[in-house]
């Protein structure tokens, strides 16, 4: 029987999340802690990569967390972002998330629909004659790289924030008490595997989303109790509602 859920995100900010909705309806209880954090690169880290922030006239935003530490870094190195920046983002909730360091003008500042950065190109080649910085994470791949390159655009890629383990306290390796964990990324994956011991991990059931998760699980030595996404069910919540049905029935 499933009593307790762990899942490994922040505590929605909305009291109509659906997952609030899974507790009431399924009488579950659900427990939200990150199983990751991301955290900046330091100045002298960035600076190893030999990129000028004073020299671009555009930046490329694809999450919050690289507006958080381009300012933050910004500011460590003392270097004044110019009224005139060009900013471009993958979706309107990270071109609004600017307003927090900078102020919003729709002239300078260009969103997509899908969260793609394909949906950018076409504003991008408006503005071909600027020169983009892109800053992403440690762990990428050269899709964005290709693409602006496809397109004859003058960029330049760097690392400005990780993805590393949000380690378990010792109180919270003791008191862990779940059935269930809900998992949405390989490093989630060794988090949980590092952290809980193994008599615990040996009953408890996992839920993955993803397939590179699903795959980090199951190398990890788990049986996989739920997947998603799946044609039936594209998203968790769809997922987990219907898994703690069947378990009604």
């Amino acid at each position: 029987m499933i009593k307790k859920i762990l899942v490994s995100q922040p505590k929605p900010t909305s009291e109509k999340s659906p997952y609030f909705d899974i507790e009431r309806d399924y009488e579950v209880e659900l427990v939200f802690r990150p199983f990751i954090k991301v955290v900046g690169v330091s100045s002298k880290e960035f600076r190893q990569q030999h990129v000028s922030l004073a020299e671009h006239t555009a930046v490329v935003f694809t999450s919050k967390y690289a507006i958080d530490n381009f300012f933050a870094l910004a500011k460590e190195l003392r270097v004044t972002v110019p009224e005139t920046m060009k900013y471009f983002c993958t979706t309107e909730a990270i071109a609004l998330y600017i307003q927090k360091y900078a102020h919003y003008r729709k002239r300078k500042v260009f969103f997509g629909v899908s969260g793609k950065i394909d949906d950018l190109i076409p504003s991008m080649l408006k503005h071909k004659t600027e020169k983009f910085l892109v800053p992403l994470s440690s762990v990428h791949n050269d899709d964005v790289k290709n693409l602006l390159d496809q397109h004859g655009l003058n960029h330049t890629e760097c690392v400005m924030y990780e993805t590393v383990n949000d380690d378990f306290t010792d109180e919270e390796r003791e008191n862990f008490d779940c059935d269930m964990v809900v998992l949405f990324s390989p490093t989630g994956a060794k988090t949980l595997h590092d952290n809980l011991d193994q008599k615990v991990k040996e009953g408890l059931k996992v839920a993955t989303f993803g397939p590179a998760t699903a795959k980090a699980v199951e190398d990890l030595g788990y049986e996989l109790e739920l997947q998603a996404p799946t044609p039936k069910h594209p998203s968790m919540i769809t997922a987990l509602r219907a898994y703690l049905r069947d378990l009604e029935d």
